[in-house]
């Protein structure tokens, strides 16, 4: 996640510390169908201005979507103009410190199973691949071609962005925080695995970046980290 997302989701949760708009947004998410004004006031107790202003301000943060119906059902000339609901939004929330991405080894981990359902192949190698042509894909998002980005510059971007908090040290990088730390605890072989397949793939989709990844497993931090990469046959060091 970039820094503006993060700033997003946090404003949103920030919202909600404050005790009425935390009750109105847990009255209207709980309710079968979209809520008016004078009905979320009305549950909660307040005057239907003071409603409005926290209803606003959560659609303001994402948290809430309005729509506009006629709730009479009656359409045409004389129906009345729809009224203003609110409803929650399609837009999740979720903020963690540090930053955890289990949506990304979920994804791999699921779409590797499937693939060795139908194809009978070794769930590692499977694994392992789809993290890798991942890493291949992110690389090209953060680096399109002729965007002049240099490759280093792209790889950092693009381990910030998912987590990694990448930090230079000692002529290589490494990576201060696991965004898999719960699975990589239990499962540290398979995770840390699909870990260095996946940033060698960034790597691999990458203009030289001059770094190679390598398991090098710390309690307090990421498993893998990024080495300066042996000199090509015919340059020198």
């Amino acid at each position: 996640m970039d820094d503006d997302g993060r700033h997003t989701q946090i404003a949103a949760v920030a919202a909600l510390a404050e005790p009425t708009r935390h009750r109105l947004y847990e009255h209207v998410v709980s309710q079968p169908g979209s809520v008016s004004r004078d009905e979320a006031a009305a549950a909660i107790g307040l005057p239907r201005t003071t409603a409005a202003f926290h209803l606003d301000r959560l659609v303001e943060e994402g948290l809430l979507e309005v729509v506009y119906e006629r709730r009479t059902g009656r359409t045409g000339p004389g129906a009345g103009r729809p009224a203003k609901l609110y409803r929650r939004s399609s837009c999740q929330v979720v903020v963690s410190l540090p930053e955890r991405r289990y949506d990304l080894a979920g994804n791999l981990l699921a779409g590797a199973l499937v693939e060795v359902e139908s194809s009978g192949a070794s769930p590692r190698l499977v694994l392992g691949r789809r993290a890798h042509r991942l890493g291949t894909a992110l690389a090209r998002s953060a680096c399109p071609a002729g965007s002049g980005l240099d490759g280093r510059e792209a790889a950092l971007r693009v381990l910030a962005e998912h987590g990694f908090e990448p930090r230079a040290e000692g002529g290589g990088v490494a990576l201060v925080n696991c965004p898999f730390h719960v699975l990589a605890k239990e499962h540290p072989e398979l995770v840390c695995g699909m870990n260095l397949c996946l940033l060698q793939g960034l790597l691999d989709g990458l203009d030289h970046p001059g770094w190679t990844a390598r398991l090098a497993p710390r309690a307090d931090r990421c498993c893998v980290r990024l080495e300066p990469a042996p000199a090509r046959p015919g340059n020198r060091s």
